[in-house]
């Protein structure tokens, strides 16, 4: 049995592709009360446990150092541990300083120190393996990769064998071409035994044991540079279309607002209203702009991010996406809601913080199947 401390938990994505795939929820942490009543309220609606230890309501900063949270934390761990239970952290820590399209200050801005501080409690509080996700521009943007080379050296002098690989949420299966750049690591002593000396000397954990992509459903290129994903096309307002020949029909909008019956789920009268009409002036398929992106209904989405001014159009209504419409981009299960009462705001932010829920379904399956490898 595993169990995970979840940090950064915002609505509880990552958490519920973890949970899907058998591993139990020890305890989640997250900043932002909305966002952790909306994680109350979703798994109140489908039926799922409460966390073993519950809830912590508090900036991760409160669980290095020697406060009363990190007390707790440690004894958590340690009577868990002391079971025989493999214990892991997981999230994603706040991206924006990282993103060429964000604020871009790196490990100095005050999102970016987060990561800085979760791998801090990571090597603070000895779990028996880690996730660490985030965006693409700390491994490929040079000035954000040295420090994150940085960060996996201290993982690596505190104990810890890691593997990374730079994955699109769209080969899970997710209908967002989404990039995120995930690290794992797992003490030393819980898999020196299946190391070749090699690899114990990096202390990097090879292919051959664990497999990122052994639970993908598409490759990169396959899904992304299918000739024939359709063009920009003409809004019609209402207006049916067919779906062309040779796409991939699961990778699309239509197919997972189909899927998810968006227009009677109980979030899909949650989106801001329409005030220009600029709404009807953008073709289906343009995502060529900052803002004002319309999707196209046999496509793909750009990645989901619904902040900083940028905005997502319906691909044949003249307004927004709505909030059902967004988690079914998102790749949740139908039953997944938000709660009526939380701001629209922190609807739009909360969803588009999240990892698609196949894509964390995925890999949690390929860290389950490394777990019952290495026991």
């Amino acid at each position: 049995m595993a169990s995970i401390f979840s940090f950064f938990t915002g609505s509880g994505f990552l958490d519920l592709g973890f949970e899907k795939a058998g591993f139990e929820t020890a305890a989640v942490n997250e900043y932002h009360l909305p966002f952790l009543d909306a994680y109350k309220h979703s798994r109140k609606v489908m039926s799922l446990p409460e966390p073993k230890f519950g809830h912590y309501h508090c900036s991760i900063e409160e669980f290095i150092g020697d406060g009363e949270y990190v007390g707790r934390l440690k004894d958590q761990v340690s009577q868990l541990q002391s079971k025989r239970e493999m214990v892991g952290f997981i999230g994603g820590p706040p991206c924006p300083d990282f993103s060429v399209g964000g604020k871009n200050k790196g490990h100095e801005g005050e999102n970016g120190r987060l990561s800085r501080t979760y791998v801090d409690a990571i090597i603070q509080h000895k779990p028996d393996f880690f996730l660490f996700e985030n965006v693409k521009g700390l491994w490929r943007t040079k000035r954000h990769r040295e420090f994150y080379e940085q960060l996996k050296s201290d993982l690596r002098d505190a104990g810890y064998v890691l593997t990374d690989h730079l994955v699109n949420c769209i080969q899970y299966g997710a209908p967002q071409d989404r990039d995120r750049i995930l690290m794992f690591g797992i003490r030393k002593e819980n898999v020196a035994s299946k190391l070749d000396t090699q690899s114990l000397e990096a202390m990097a954990i090879p292919d051959s044991l664990f497999d990122w992509e052994s639970h993908m459903e598409y490759g990169r290129d396959e899904a992304l540079k299918v000739p024939s994903w359709p063009e920009i096309a003409r809004f019609n307002e209402s207006v049916e279309s067919p779906m062309p020949e040779g796409v991939i029909q699961p990778l699309t909008i239509e197919h997972w607002f189909e899927k998810n019956d968006v227009l009677n789920h109980p979030n899909a009268d949650a989106f801001f209203k329409p005030k220009s009409e600029k709404f009807k002036l953008v073709d289906e398929g343009d995502t060529s702009k900052k803002s004002f992106k319309r999707l196209h209904r046999w496509r793909y989405s750009p990645t989901a991010a619904y902040g900083n001014n940028e905005v997502h159009l319906h691909p044949y209504e003249a307004r927004r996406l709505s909030a059902a419409e967004a988690l079914a981009i998102q790749s949740l299960p139908k039953e997944f809601e938000l709660p009526a009462t939380m701001t629209l705001s922190d609807k739009f932010k909360t969803i588009g913080n999240g990892v698609p829920y196949v894509a964390a379904l995925g890999v949690a399956k390929t860290i389950n199947d490394f777990i019952h490898r290495i026991k």
